[in-house]
């Protein structure tokens, strides 16, 4: 399994200075992330400098805040500056997000992302772009005779990485994406994803060896002592993003989480935190909640849970380390691609011969 990390541009110079000590560990690849804070792509063109060798992707970008065509040309610059290491992360992001904060409409992500991974890639290939679906058509018909164009830069081949939740979205990504960028992840639930993604790759009359299934969750390596406040102390995360990212109807983690066996005390912390009881919504998060879904534990428990991951089918797990300070995220990282790579190394894949 390779190592990955990701890192909030908004965290500024800490992020930066991490990314870099991170490649000194042999960290294999760094995501920068875009919610509602700093942009991607600023930073991934700082860190293109300021690296050699591990590969940088967006985490995502957000399809609908940038034409198809701004998105390649971003990805494309990048793909540039970095030597050939850019990855392109997209995904289509929540209601709240969409259309509270950039006042665009949610509505037909499925389509939405389809039509713009396939824009994408057609401008990646510096012929000319001619593209007529039902949300975008390039070039618009009108009165101004516009003729295709290309970009005025040379062509790449940039993976592109879709993170996806939803039953439809995950069958996309297996269609048509490189890779799969994950969370909420029960190896033993694997199927409720992995299902779906199987779906579309037979669509494209592809395996899961044509797919990167990368998963990220935070990683905290404690003692057996302490194991119980840190997964009380974790218990509001979890509720925020089973109540609060995204509206009462429309949470794309909470409906993971519902798929995965906890329906119920899924839907009762949406509908506590909804009501603003934070405190109540949290105490219904159960330690097993906490573990299935995190490498949160003693090693030997965290150890375990990755040789799980491996035996799901995972092959890039994206490590999101604790701490206080920069040396402790740091020193947890370290440990934990250590973890990583005595499991790939003693635990190989049955049938995959290593």
């Amino acid at each position: 399994m390779r190592t990955a990390t990701t890192i909030e541009a908004s965290a500024g110079k800490d992020a930066v200075e991490f990314a870099v000590e991170a490649e000194r560990l042999g960290l294999d690849v760094c995501w920068v992330a875009e919610a509602w804070g700093a942009d991607a792509p600023s930073p991934l063109g700082y860190l293109a400098a300021r690296t050699e060798r591990m590969l940088l992707g967006s985490g995502v970008i957000q399809v609908g805040t940038r034409s198809p065509v701004t998105i390649a040309q971003t990805a494309m610059t990048l793909a540039h500056l970095s030597g050939g290491r850019f990855l392109l992360g997209l995904g289509v992001s929540g209601p709240q997000v969409m259309e509270g904060l950039h006042g665009i409409p949610f509505g037909h992500p499925l389509g939405r992302m389809r039509e713009t991974v396939a824009i994408v890639r057609q401008v990646f290939t510096g012929e000319k772009v001619s593209f007529a679906g039902r949300h975008y058509t390039l070039p618009l018909p009108g009165d101004y005779g516009s003729k295709p164009m290309r970009v005025s830069l040379p062509p790449v081949s940039v993976p592109v990485y879709l993170a996806t939740l939803s039953p439809k979205m995950l069958a996309l990504t297996g269609e048509i994406a490189d890779g799969w960028l994950g969370t909420s992840f029960i190896p033993e639930q694997a199927g409720a994803y992995l299902s779906h993604l199987d779906e579309g790759l037979a669509r494209a009359g592809r395996t899961q060896a044509d797919l990167d299934i990368c998963q990220g969750a935070e990683i905290s390596l404690v003692t057996e002592a302490e194991l119980a406040g840190t997964l009380a102390s974790r218990k509001k995360e979890l509720a925020f993003s089973l109540g609060g990212m995204g509206t009462a109807t429309a949470n794309f983690y909470n409906d993971a989480y519902s798929r995965q066996g906890w329906a119920e005390v899924a839907a009762e912390v949406r509908d506590r935190w909804q009501a603003g009881d934070r405190n109540g919504a949290a105490a219904l998060v159960t330690d097993e909640m906490v573990l299935a879904t995190t490498l949160i534990g003693t090693e030997d428990m965290v150890r375990a849970r990755l040789r799980s991951w491996r035996e799901a089918g995972v092959d890039t797990v994206r490590l999101y380390p604790s701490g206080d300070t920069l040396p402790a995220r740091l020193d947890t990282l370290a440990r934990g691609i250590d973890l990583v790579r005595h499991v790939t190394v003693s635990s190989p894949r049955p049938g995959a011969g290593g």
